[in-house]
């Protein structure tokens, strides 16, 4: 049977199970309750151990028919290409999803993962092509 895997359906899947796989150890080790600044705070550290590069509070302008109408900060972004956002929720919602699904819309970012550290450790992938992006059409993007 040959292999069905399709990169194009899931870009970026080697380092997105490795971001994964490190977000459980993290909230293996360190459990529920916790503020989200402390689990942002290990979950970077974390991925800088695996030798994953992370920038963390990524600032991102919002713009309005060509104005910055606003700015947002990405929890982490990992090797310049995904969006991490981290919650501390009871379940991940649909209003989270929005939101990286915004994050994703306002910069040149296509993939987007969603890690709750709620009672249950929950994991999102939300994917937005560039091309996708303009057919929305709403004058949003900044510069990452």
């Amino acid at each position: 049977m040959k292999d069905s895997y399709d990169p194009n359906l899931f870009p970026h899947r080697e380092i997105t199970e490795r971001i994964i796989g490190v977000f459980y150890d993290v909230f293996n080790e360190l459990g529920f309750g916790f503020l989200q600044s402390v689990y942002r705070n290990s979950l970077r550290l974390a991925l800088v151990e695996k030798g994953v590069e992370v920038a963390q509070e990524v600032p991102v302008a919002v713009l309005f028919r060509g104005q910055n109408v606003g700015d947002f900060r990405a929890d982490l972004v990992v090797n310049g290409g995904i969006l991490l956002e981290l919650k501390t929720a009871e379940a991940v919602i649909a209003a989270h999803e929005s939101q990286v699904i915004n994050y994703l819309r306002a910069t040149s970012l296509e993939l987007g993962l969603i890690l709750n550290f709620g009672p249950k450790p929950q994991v999102r992938r939300l994917l937005l092509d560039n091309i996708r992006k303009h057919k929305f059409s709403r004058s949003v993007g900044g510069s990452i």
